[in-house]
């Protein structure tokens, strides 16, 4: 009894650790480098956007804590959280390192 216990945890730790590779490259990688291989873009609204898959899970993280910053200063200035979200765009263009892809209003992707 035992015996298949052990095997069982054994077999589980495998199968958890085998998961967790598939899911590791995405979420191990910074926000820069992931803009670098152009997994990720920004947008003219101030979020991130996932132009891999793969990056799908770290993207929903980044626009999370963003919305909740946007949300933030959007109550303490009396202002819509989509309008303060354009300003940090503004601000993330300027800052976002050179190769990083952007979306215009208009649905166009450029690179800086």
């Amino acid at each position: 009894m035992r015996s298949r216990l052990s095997i069982s945890l054994v077999l589980l730790v495998a199968v958890v650790l085998a998961a967790a590779s598939f899911a590791a490259p995405a979420s191990a990688q910074s926000l820069d480098q992931l803009r670098a291989s152009g997994a990720v873009g920004e947008r003219f609204d101030g979020y991130a956007e996932a132009r891999d898959p793969s990056a799908a899970g770290e993207v929903a993280k980044i626009n999370a804590k963003r919305k909740e910053i946007y949300a933030q200063r959007a109550a303490s200035q009396g202002v819509p959280a989509d309008q303060v979200g354009r300003v940090y765009a503004k601000e993330i263009l300027q800052k976002a390192p050179k190769g990083t892809w952007f979306l215009a209003p208009d649905n166009k992707w450029t690179q800086k």
